[in-house]
């Protein structure tokens, strides 16, 4: 028996990320915190159904290594429903399916970024991406917004510091639709002005829409991918929340260039055959109704969140008023800290949130916002959970109200 274990310093690659111990993860009952959707809502007789018909139909094929880009009929579905929904006019050839929507923008952030490079963002924005571009030491500089969007002046501010110390910005990564912490939609005026940056600097957009079927009210805005006719606009959704986040199915399109590098990094070969036979079956013939279904559902859970805001927070914050997506962007005074206070207020309350730290590309601003997710809980529970988290805030003193 040796007298030590065998140590791996020294060994790890020069660009492997930090390292992290398994999370602990805990649920509060008024579970805000993450965005799942409805979960009595999920198909999953649809999906079922969907798979026994597959089975029957293409079974065997299960002891074949799919093709790379994923299940041709899924790519095919995406590519006439990427058409009809968001006027992008692509082929099942130009798809690449992965697992959710996470695994496609790595496959990005892998074939575009080294070491340094800038990547602009919203300046409070989806933490996983966040975290797939820290894992490529990417220098990450949030662009300032309202609830229009992207600033164009800020944006081009930002562009333009960046050229000017010699690191110009390998792509701008935005979430332009319900945008994930803030809800805004940024309008068309706004996809425009980006694109006309984007064009006049040479800097390429990666547009992330993976909630534009959570619309509730109000019309939809052409994808920034439609609107480019240079080929700069790379562009990924995902079935995540239209059907369910555990099937991890999504997908990507870009220029050919991309493509082609994107399918050279993609790794373990095809996304989930036995996933993508679910998807593909229950979601032709079945998706635009069950979207009509769960957004009438998720509306109501967004209306008893606002009025729940209302009821217990008054004046004392502010908070946007989504027209669709999952989240709540919560505002408390300027000197709140509800990082700090966020595993307490799990602990006594049952609430969970996630604080702004979370969503900034700096890892520090936005202490006194908060995102809160309505799509799990009943709107009974929402509204109970909220008035759990209002009292909890102000037993730690950032609630007067």
């Amino acid at each position: 028996m040796a007298d030590s274990q065998f140590s791996f310093d020294g060994l790890f690659a020069k660009n492997a990320p930090v390292a992290k111990e398994a999370p602990v993860v805990k649920r509060g009952k008024y579970d805000f915190a993450v965005a799942y959707p409805d979960p009595a809502s999920l198909p999953l007789d649809g999906l079922l159904d969907g798979l026994k018909e597959a089975m029957a139909e293409e079974g065997g094929d299960l002891s074949l290594y799919a093709h790379q880009s994923g299940y041709s009929p899924l790519r095919e579905f995406v590519a006439q429903k990427l058409a009809r929904d968001s006027d992008i006019h692509v082929s099942a050839d130009d798809i690449i399916l992965g697992d959710g929507s996470g695994q496609p923008i790595h496959m990005i952030c892998e074939s575009l970024l080294d070491v340094g490079d800038v990547v602009l963002t919203e300046d409070f924005v989806y933490s996983g991406t966040l975290g797939q571009l820290r894992r490529f030491y990417a220098d990450i500089r949030g662009v300032a917004c309202d609830e229009d969007g992207m600033l164009p002046d800020s944006l081009e501010f930002e562009i333009k510091k960046a050229i000017g110390e010699g690191k110009k910005p390998k792509f701008i990564y935005t979430i332009p639709t319900f945008q994930n912490p803030q809800g805004w939609t940024a309008t068309q005026a706004r996809r425009e002005a980006m694109l006309s940056l984007s064009h006049q600097y040479g800097v390429p957009i990666l547009e992330d829409d993976c909630y534009v079927d959570l619309r509730y009210e109000g019309k939809s805005e052409p994808s920034i991918y439609s609107l480019d006719d240079t080929g700069s606009v790379m562009y990924t959704g995902s079935f995540s929340k239209i059907i369910a986040p555990g099937m991890r199915i999504g997908y990507m399109t870009a220029p050919k260039a991309v493509m082609d590098i994107a399918r050279a990094v993609k790794s373990g070969g095809s996304v989930n055959q036995f996933a993508s036979w679910a998807v593909h079956r229950y979601a032709t013939g079945n998706l635009d109704e069950h979207i009509i279904e769960i957004n009438n559902i998720q509306r109501g859970k967004r209306d008893a969140m606002v009025a729940a805001l209302g009821e217990n927070f008054g004046s004392a914050a502010e908070w946007t008023e989504p027209k669709g997506g999952l989240f709540v962007w919560l505002k408390m005074q300027e000197e709140a800290d509800l990082q700090i206070i966020r595993d307490k207020v799990l602990e006594t309350a049952d609430v969970g949130y996630q604080s702004g730290p979370l969503f900034a590309p700096d890892g520090v601003s936005g202490k006194n916002y908060a995102r809160l997710c309505f799509g799990y809980n009943t709107p009974a529970d929402i509204h109970e959970g909220i008035a759990r988290l209002a009292d909890a805030f102000a037993k730690e003193g950032v609630l007067n109200v």
